[in-house]
C-alpha cells in the first residue's frame, strides 16, 4: 500500500507529523462511559481503521473529533487544530464527515445537493469544486439526476463527493459501505483508496473486517477502551504463535517420533478437523520460524515414509485478531481487559 507521507510508516508522532492526536479522551452519558481513556495518533495520508462491536464508542469518538459533541475529559488535535471550545468552525473547514446515512435531499439533483452544501459551508469557487468532486467519484454524467432516482451505491458516491467539496485534510467515514451490494461496496472502497493517493487522511469506522484488512494501513480495535492498535500483520504476529500446518496422505503411525526430535518444533498437535483416521491427516506445529523450519519437517516426514500433501504457515485474518481481543459475546459487551 502507498502512503502519501514524507515520513516513514513508523514515524508517527515525530516532528509534529500527526493528522489526528487523541490523548486520554473520555465521554460519559448520564453515568455511562461510552469512551474510556482512549489515546492514539493517526498519520497524515493513511487510512486508519477504527473497529469494534456496536456500542464500542466508535461513532462517539468520531463525533468528538469532528466537534459535534464535547468530550467529558481528555484532549485531541485534528488537522493541527486543538479540539477546544471556540475552534469548532476552524476544524470543520479542515475535515469532512460521512455518516452512515448520506443525508441527501432526494428531490434535488446531484448538482443541486452539492451546491446547497457548498453554500451552507460558505465555500468559494463552488462550480469548480462541484465539477472536481463529481469527477473524483465518477458521477459527472449524473450531475442533473435527482438523487431520489439513484441507487443507494450511487447516493453514497454523491455523499463522498459532498465530503470532498472543502478539500479536507481529514475525512471521517462512518460505515461507508453499510447496506451496499458487493459491486457498489467495491466501487466505494476503490474511491476511498483513491483518497489516500490524494493525500487525504481517512479515518474509517467499519464492521467489515475484510474491508479494513484490504484498505487500512493501521487499525485500532475499540471496545469502550482501546484494545490494540497497529498494522494487521503486526497484530497477527503479536497475538498468535507462529505455526506450520502440514498434511499427509495418511495419519502418521508415530508422529511424536517424527516431530519430537526436530530442533525448530516447540510443540505439535493433530488437527482434529482432518477426518476420522482413514484419509488425509493434518498436524499443527508450533515453530520458531515456519520458512526456516519447514524443510527439516518435510525431510523428517519423507524419511518416516509419509506422503506430504501440503505444508505452509496458516495466516490468521484480521477477523481472528478482532475475536481474540473483543470476543464473540453479545455486541457491546467487552471482555476483561488484557492490557
Amino acid at each position: 500500500m502507498t502512503v502519501v507521507s514524507s515520513k516513514p510508516r513508523d514515524a508517527v508522532g515525530q516532528d509534529g507529523d500527526v493528522a489526528v492526536d487523541v490523548r486520554r479522551l473520555t465521554k460519559k452519558f448520564a453515568g455511562r462511559t461510552a469512551v474510556d481513556d482512549v489515546s492514539f495518533q493517526v498519520r497524515p495520508g493513511e487510512v486508519f481503521g477504527f473497529l469494534g462491536p456496536n456500542g464500542a464508542g466508535k461513532t462517539t469518538t468520531v463525533r468528538m473529533l469532528s466537534t459535534l459533541i464535547t468530550a467529558t475529559s481528555g484532549a485531541a488535535m485534528v488537522a493541527g487544530i486543538p479540539v477546544t471550545p471556540g475552534r469548532e468552525a476552524e476544524i470543520r473547514r479542515r475535515v469532512a464527515v460521512l455518516p452512515e446515512s448520506p443525508g441527501l435531499y432526494r428531490r434535488l439533483t446531484v448538482t443541486e445537493n452539492l451546491e446547497y452544501f457548498a453554500r451552507l459551508y460558505g465555500l468559494p469557487d463552488r462550480p469548480a469544486r462541484i465539477t472536481a468532486a463529481l469527477a473524483a467519484v465518477r458521477l459527472a454524467d449524473r450531475a442533473t439526476t435527482p438523487c431520489g432516482q439513484l441507487s443507494k451505491g450511487l447516493r453514497q458516491r454523491v455523499a463522498l463527493a459532498r465530503t470532498l467539496l472543502n478539500d479536507p485534510a481529514v475525512m471521517f467515514l462512518d460505515e461507508p459501505t453499510s447496506g451496499l451490494d458487493p459491486v457498489a461496496a467495491h466501487e466505494v472502497l476503490g474511491l476511498i483508496g483513491a483518497l489516500r493517493e490524494r493525500g487525504v487522511t481517512v479515518f474509517l469506522t467499519t464492521h467489515r473486517l475484510d474491508e479494513a484488512e484490504r484498505l487500512c494501513d493501521r487499525v485500532a480495535i475499540m471496545s469502550t477502551r482501546l484494545r490494540t492498535i497497529g498494522r494487521p500483520d503486526e497484530l497477527r504476529r503479536t497475538l498468535f504463535r507462529r505455526t506450520l500446518a502440514v498434511a499427509t496422505a495418511a495419519p502418521l503411525d508415530r508422529p511424536d517420533q517424527v516431530f519430537g526430535g526436530l530442533p525448530g518444533v516447540e510443540s505439535w498437535q493433530a488437527d482434529v478437523a482432518t477426518g476420522d483416521g482413514a484419509g488425509p491427516a493434518g498436524y499443527q506445529l508450533a515453530v520458531s520460524d515456519p520458512v526456516q523450519d519447514a524443510p527439516a519437517v518435510i525431510r523428517a516426514l519423507v524419511t518416516a515414509g509419509a506422503d506430504v500433501v501440503s505444508a505452509g504457515e496458516p495466516r490468521a485474518s484480521l477477523g481472528d485478531v478482532y475475536l481474540e481481543l473483543v470476543g464473540a459475546g453479545p455486541e457491546g459487551q467487552a471482555p476483561e481487559d488484557r492490557s
